[in-house]
């Protein structure tokens, strides 16, 4: 009994999940039998037992709460104790006893007869089933109580919302199909090409190569590319990658970390000096650098012998004046050396793409190339990108299911998402996919999807989660009840709201609902939310792309944007969007006084989200008839500030205890003039007032009509 739920059949309503997610509450559950339900004794009220009801075989059962033992039939008073009189000594003797341990002709549920039926761990194994979708199903039928207890508080999507966005028809894309094989090959080039940069950095520079630079270099480079392969760069001019370049010069001569204790700050500030004098004397430098930095490296050691009584502040103070005396001499030596890193990371990658395109179209030789449809000039709704080659034949990809997980292997390699997560993949590949009807594909394209982003994002701890967040559900629900958003422009099959959006990779984001990478969409009219990863470049790009499609169009033509309140220094793209002719509305919400939600998601066992440590800008780009439509009225922009409180009281923070309530309060009647009331009590995150809201979100407004 285990997978039941053991409520009384008094009050129990019925929560439903149906397989798209949605949750209906029906009507209060009654035995089917036309005699009424006998009452328990107080005896056995007290004793543990309570009389449930079981949903899956629609009639009553009896559960004991002290030891665990659940009966078809209602237990006898009389009937022995298990826990103080294991053996029965003390029981009324009754005829046709059954089963030893529970007496008096009692049956009890077997185990096997719970697990015939579905249980909580039940094991799934499958590859390529003729019916598919019953085996996805069976993720529903298994335990339904389970089910509603674990995944109706886990819906972070609403798959139900239509599309406003409209844009011109399109030819289908010339992206070669996804395969397992293929995808098990990217991942291990991949893999080496991360372990060569890391060489390289240690090699060269005596450093670890800084973290996220390796991802930020992915995303920064197929801003440019122009080569065939979706992950891996092989077409980019420049070669040398500004990002990663600025990311390694960043960590030279030794990397910078944020400084809590003085100690710390003079540790840092001798280990800076040292390497600096270190790599000056090693390397190629003029007579003028090498008399700077030495002098200055050597002038800090003696004041650090000297001077046992400085402060922090005192330790950082010299130390900014040290990188400032230094950094512009270490810099210089250490170019050609970091420049040959970007270099050589570029070259490695382009042969890594000619083996896999190689590779990929060996397989694909026996494939005939349909001839692509004939596209009219025409506006429509957005549909998903689809591919003009057909897919091969799919290998056998083997499926089960570990508690709430779905655990999907190939030639050894496995991948995992939540059970929610792939019942929301079903949903969005029946929506979109049209290639394949009797989900005969469904398993190898999602395998290959999940390994695609678990190869881009890296295998370490939590390691580029940062760059797939998304934003909170009460505040998607705001965009789209006050604003018309229906759409998102950088998101992922896993992460998405809504079941249209742009995401990186179409060739298997495709089969999922994705409208291709957001720089090559171009809508002529919608409402759009975008929340790019952050990357100085992309984002600068997306500027670029916003502009030039607000420009072209006559129709209602509306962006949101949300990216991080970088100002020092202050990004090309927060500048951009800021002084734009087409800025209607911006605003500012401050660091740790919201959230996102975690790029992790889809395997998340426990926190779903995290407090960002950052502000975030978010900044309204419209066209002169996108304002007339979804203008950003203070109404409408209160009730989206009021749902990132929302989302961060009940998600993000702990409740506030009465006590501290009526201290907020207090303190709100004696200082009305405060913009937020601040909660004291141990362990409690501060508490936004909903009424300060206006004054504590620095809100600035500039339309153009």
């Amino acid at each position: 009994m285990s997978s039941e739920n053991h409520g009384t059949v008094k009050g129990d309503t019925a929560l439903v999940m149906s397989p798209t997610g949605s949750a209906t509450q029906g009507s209060p559950v009654s035995p089917s039998t036309s005699k009424p339900m006998p009452e328990l004794p107080d005896e056995l009220v007290q004793a543990g037992w309570s009389k449930c009801w079981s949903k899956r075989e629609n009639r009553p059962y009896w559960f004991n709460r002290f030891t665990n033992q659940s009966m078809w039939e209602m237990p006898i008073l009389g009937q022995h104790d298990v826990i103080s009189d294991p053996l029965g000594l003390n029981a009324a003797s009754v005829e046709g006893a059954g089963d030893a341990g529970v007496g008096n002709g009692q049956r009890k549920r077997l185990l096997s007869e719970e697990a015939a039926q579905g249980g909580l761990n039940r094991h799934v194994s499958s590859s390529m089933p003729q019916n598919i979708t019953s085996l996805i199903h069976l993720f529903w039928d298994m335990n339904t109580e389970y089910v509603c207890h674990c995944c109706y508080f886990r819906i972070y999507w609403d798959l139900d919302i239509q599309t406003n966005a409209v844009i011109r028809e399109r030819a289908p894309a010339n992206h070669l199909p996804p395969h397992p094989e293929i995808e098990l090959q990217r991942a291990q080039l991949t893999t080496k090409l991360r372990q060569h940069y890391q060489e390289l950095c240690y090699q060269r520079e005596g450093i670890e190569p800084p973290r996220e630079s390796f991802n930020r270099w992915l995303l920064e480079r197929k801003v440019l590319d122009k080569g065939p392969d979706p992950l891996l760069p092989s077409d980019c001019d420049p070669i040398i990658s500004r990002s990663m370049f600025r990311e390694v010069m960043n960590d030279i001569p030794i990397r910078l970390s944020r400084i809590k204790y003085k100690e710390e700050a003079r540790k840092l500030l001798f280990k800076y000096a040292e390497a600096a004098k270190k790599m000056i004397d090693s390397r190629n430098a003029t007579p003028d650098s090498r008399k700077v930095v030495k002098w200055n490296a050597e002038d800090t050691m003696n004041w650090l012998r000297r001077d046992h009584s400085a402060s922090k502040e005192d330790y950082m103070d010299r130390l900014e004046h040290l990188r400032k005396q230094c950094g512009p001499h270490v810099t210089a030596v250490a170019k050609d050396s970091v420049e040959g890193i970007c270099t050589k990371i570029y070259h490695i990658s382009v042969e890594y793409v000619r083996r896999i395109r190689q590779a990929h179209q060996t397989l694909l030789k026996d494939c005939n190339i349909t001839e692509a449809a004939e596209v009219q000039d025409r506006l429509v709704y957005c549909y998903p990108i689809r591919l003009a080659l057909p897919s091969p034949n799919q290998p056998r990809i083997e499926l089960h299911f570990e508690n709430d997980i779905s655990c999907l292997r190939y030639k050894g390699e496995m991948v995992k998402v939540n059970r929610g997560y792939f019942a929301k993949l079903e949903l969005l590949y029946r929506y979109s996919c049209i290639d394949d009807p009797r989900f005969e594909k469904f398993l190898s394209r999602i395998w290959c999807l999940i390994k695609r982003y678990q190869v881009m994002f890296g295998a370490g701890v939590n390691e580029g989660m940062g760059l797939q967040g998304a934003l909170p559900v009460p505040v998607f629900e705001v965009l789209n009840k006050q604003f018309g958003v229906s759409f998102e422009c950088f998101a992922s099959p896993l992460n998405s709201y809504f079941k249209q959006f742009c995401s990186a990779f179409p060739d298997t984001d495709g089969f999922f609902g994705s409208r291709g990478p957001f720089l090559n969409f171009s809508p002529a009219s919608g409402s759009f939310e975008a929340n790019p990863p952050f990357c100085e470049e992309l984002m600068d790009a997306m500027v670029t792309h916003f502009e030039e499609l607000l420009e072209k169009s006559s129709e209602p033509l509306s962006f949101i944007i949300f990216v991080p309140e970088w100002r020092d220094p202050l990004t090309p793209a927060l500048n951009r969007m800021e002084t734009s002719a087409f800025l209607r509305h911006h605003m500012s919400v401050p660091a740790f006084e919201h959230e996102y939600r975690s790029g992790s998601q889809h395997i998340c066992k426990k926190e779903m989200y995290y407090k960002a440590v950052h502000g975030t800008v978010i900044i309204f780009l419209q066209n002169d008839s996108g304002f007339t439509k979804w203008e950003p009225t203070p109404e409408r922009i209160q009730e989206l500030l009021a749902a990132y409180q929302v989302s961060q009281r009940t998600l993000g923070s702990p409740v506030p205890s009465s006590t501290s309530s009526a201290k907020d309060s207090t303190a709100a009647k004696t200082a009305p003039e405060r913009s937020a009331s601040l909660d004291t009590s141990p362990g409690l995150s501060p508490k936004i007032g909903l009424l300060s809201l206006p004054r504590l979100f620095n809100i600035s407004s500039t339309r153009f009509l």
